[in-house]
């Protein structure tokens, strides 16, 4: 793998996590699209160098087919998954007017009482 597909996938990955961790849906979108683009391009640059197709009958350095197939599996899963998150996405700003996921306020008393419930006993 050449340094520059390498220091491609950490950009593509590391900027679609930071945008994953966002609280607005779009760029959950946008961050998950990014991350599925660094996980088909680190698995299509470790499957080797470029080579022939392979052909039955034919010697020679031959490209191995499971990582494109990998890829192409990996394409139609995350534009089914980013399609869903739109849908979601166009939901919640035809209710609300925006696209932004709010704190649960019961998770957060729930995840209180458990710390002073735990912070009791020890």
């Amino acid at each position: 793998m050449s340094v520059v597909v390498a220091l491609l996938v950490g950009v593509l990955a590391s900027v679609g996590t930071w945008l994953i961790l966002q609280h607005t849906l779009t760029r959950v979108v946008l961050g998950l699209g990014l991350f599925a683009n660094a996980a088909n391009l680190l698995v299509l640059a470790a499957g080797g160098p470029p080579a022939e197709a392979p052909i039955i009958g034919r010697d020679g350095p031959f490209n191995d087919p499971v990582p494109q197939a990998l890829v192409l599996t990996s394409i139609v899963i995350g534009l089914a998954v980013i399609t869903f998150l739109l849908a979601v996405a166009y939901r919640s700003w035809t209710i609300d007017g925006n696209d932004q996921v709010e704190d649960d306020i019961e998770d957060r008393r729930l995840a209180a009482e458990e710390r002073a419930r735990k912070g009791t006993r020890g």
